[in-house]
């Protein structure tokens, strides 16, 4: 055997034994008449020690390893003289007797240490390499870890994991879609799942109440952080369940995941519907690790001779509690942040309740002291706190101050990683309105069931139906999001015909659905967490990439393989297809 030991698990308890390590050398330290090499494993680190006295040739046979080199080793352990309390195995050596190298390395192209000198792209073309780094094992560990405790509560609840198809047919709705060309059937193509939505509602009609998968899902869309061509859901879906079911189930697995991965106890999820999201904190998905809410001020600052807030359609501000203290260069680069492209508003007003209780704004030219007094109490603040007020139109205002809200989070510290908000959003609406493309469209998906006391404006007034429709967001980040599904044919023939489809659109879309409703379709229901993105929340990144083996790079190549790449002509033939020159 090429090992009897990990490099993690040799301790005093070990000592005079005779055992065999297998690795990749980390570092060498050449000492003259002794040599120590660190050999470095999945599972850790152990020094071996190489003495010229007792065996002058294999001392110099291990000068000549560099990093990188996989060997085998043989030896007694021994208790080392200075010991090393930063690894576990750091009270114990190997004196080697016999070394057998299996593998020579060319000199990394960056240091296999956890702060490594290789930059992104470099790191991403040696994916490899990179893999062997402590930091992103140990996020591997974890996702793998956060996998097998899903598995595990899923399994307990009565789920069963179930395979659904890779290659589907596509559909007009929601993101691009990746298509594969079909050698058998020329001019038709396959789609590539953005998820197993249909499939899963399907495995309710067919009598699999509970079904479950952690499946890869793809979607042909521009890049960030958070995003990859293809990414990983915790698919589920529950049958003859109403939403309460779906929050109470789900809710479950996140906090047992919080306290099997983290050692952490989640308080039940509190609930805040859409409405109160926006009009709070101006966006579907709040940080709810600090206050720091909305407060319109239009009743108070209107009609008072300062034209941006007379014109505006909302004026609206936070409460910055004990940040009065702020220089005007602190200020200014607020007024820079806020009227960045990307965020749009046109200025920043401030003011500021100095300690010692007076008022100070921006606009004292048009308003008086005892003026800002209400505007303070209107925000509950106190002496050493600073208002910060955009106006403008209502929309683009919300999500302009939400993004000044999370730059002062950050600011001033109240967006710890370590501590965990979390909560579910609830009765979104059911449709919004294109302009440019004149048509409704599903804010979650087609097959979203209305909440049913409103099924009767969907003739009168389809803007004002709310959805029943969840999401889960913990810290500000969506984690996961489903609804209670229409499982009734002609409910759902009408969501198709609000949406734009004629009746024979729909059919050839969606008629393998409609036809299984036919047979008995149970209430419904499910949801799906973006798995990576739940990684990269417990590990403490702001990037997925870095819980992804092999993740793309933002332009959504692998640069490791050069993936996406042309294919050879002979196959291009094989599949009628022509490439334009």
């Amino acid at each position: 055997m090429f090992r009897s030991h990990t490099c993690g698990e040799l301790r005093l308890s070990h000592q005079g034994q005779t055992v065999t390590l297998a690795g990749w050398v980390q570092r060498s330290r050449d000492l003259g008449g002794m040599t120590f090499l660190d050999l470095r494993d999945r599972y850790g680190i152990t020094q071996l020690v190489f003495n010229m006295e007792i065996n002058a040739a294999l001392c110099e046979q291990a000068r000549k390893l560099g990093r990188e080199f996989v060997i085998q080793a043989k030896g007694k352990v021994a208790e080392r003289s200075n010991k090393n309390n930063t690894i576990p195995t750091g009270e114990i050596e190997i004196v080697v007797d016999e070394l057998i190298v299996l593998n020579v390395s060319k000199t990394p192209p960056f240091t296999i240490e956890d702060e490594t000198d290789g930059g992104d792209d470099l790191r991403m073309k040696y994916r490899y390499l990179d893999l062997r780094r402590n930091p992103v094992r140990n996020n591997l560990e974890l996702r793998h870890r956060m996998s097998i405790v899903s598995r595990n509560y899923l399994d307990a609840q009565g789920f069963m994991e179930v395979e659904t198809p890779y290659l589907i047919k596509s559909t007009p709705e929601g993101a691009r879609d990746f298509v594969v060309p079909s050698r058998m059937n020329e001019g038709q193509f396959y789609a590539l799942p953005q998820s197993p939505q249909t499939f899963k509602q399907l495995l309710m009609v067919s009598g699999y109440d509970r079904y479950y998968q952690i499946v890869k899902c793809f979607r042909d869309e521009d890049l960030r952080a958070d995003r990859q061509p293809e990414f990983t859901q915790i698919d589920c879906e529950m049958a003859f369940v109403e939403q309460e079911d779906i929050l109470s189930t789900f809710e479950g697995l996140v906090r047992h995941l919080f306290k099997a991965v983290k050692g952490v106890d989640i308080a039940s999820l509190p609930r805040m519907t859409y409405a109160d999201a926006m009009k709070y904190y101006g966006c579907d998905k709040p940080d709810t690790r600090f206050e720091m809410r909305f407060v319109e001020l239009n009743d108070l600052v209107k009609n008072k001779g300062f034209k941006v807030f007379d014109d505006a359609g909302l004026v609206v501000g936070i409460n910055a509690a004990g940040a009065a203290e702020y220089t005007r260069k602190q200020l200014d680069e607020l007024t820079d942040f806020v009227k960045r492209p990307q965020i749009g508003a046109t200025g920043l007003v401030y003011c500021r309740y100095n300690t010692d209780g007076t008022l100070k704004s921006s606009v004292d030219k048009f308003y008086s002291e005892e003026e800002l007094k209400r505007w303070a109490e209107a925000f509950g603040a106190k002496p050493g706190d600073l208002i910060l007020i955009l106006a403008g139109e209502a929309n683009k205002t919300r999500k302009a101050l939400n993004e000044l809200r999370l730059e002062m989070g950050t600011r001033l510290g109240l967006r710890d990683k370590d501590t965990y908000s979390c909560l579910w959003v609830v009765d979104f609406p059911l449709l919004e309105f294109n302009e440019d493309a004149n048509r409704w469209f599903a804010m979650h998906h087609p097959f979203t069931s209305p909440k049913p006391e409103d099924i009767a404006l969907l003739e009168s007034d389809p803007g004002s139906v709310r959805a029943n429709a969840y999401d889960m967001v913990v810290n500000g980040v969506e984690v996961g999001g489903g609804s209670i599904r229409i499982h009734d044919r002609t409910l759902q023939a009408r969501m198709f015909e609000l949406l734009g489809f004629s009746p024979e659109q729909a059919q050839e879309q969606f008629g393998f659905l409609m036809n299984a409703f036919e047979f008995g379709a149970p209430p419904h229901g499910g949801i799906a967490f973006g798995f990576d993105r739940l990684c990269s929340l417990f590990g403490g990144s702001e990037s997925i990439r870095d819980f992804i083996a092999f993740p793309k790079n933002n332009s959504g190549r692998d640069v490791m393989i050069d993936a996406p790449s042309p294919i050879d002509q002979a196959q291009l033939d094989e599949l009628k297809i022509k490439l334009n020159s």
